[in-house]
């Protein structure tokens, strides 16, 4: 599996994630899981509603979220990461 990053997701990563030494072990541990199982249950892994329909969203931790699209069999793009406030805009 490939899995490419946005622009948007790197800024948001490096802003909202790189510097919380907690947060960055919780990202490493899930992303692992994530390559592993896409599917895992401790990623709570789930297709979004409404305007974001087309995007997926598996979780960090309680309130960090992913968001990531499937372009094709191999290739996953990570589109944005942050609280639930900040992926998605409430």
């Amino acid at each position: 599996m490939d899995i490419v990053l946005t622009d948007q997701f790197k800024k948001n990563f490096k802003k909202r994630i790189l510097r919380n030494t907690h947060l960055l072990t919780k990202y490493r541990e899930r992303i692992a899981l994530f390559i592993q199982n896409t599917q895992n249950p401790l990623l709570h892994t789930h297709v979004l509603k409404g305007k974001m329909r087309e995007y997926r969203s598996f979780s960090i931790t309680g309130d960090v979220r992913v968001i990531y699209i499937q372009q094709n069999k191999t290739t996953i793009l990570f589109v944005d990461i942050g609280t639930h406030t900040q992926v998605y805009g409430m």
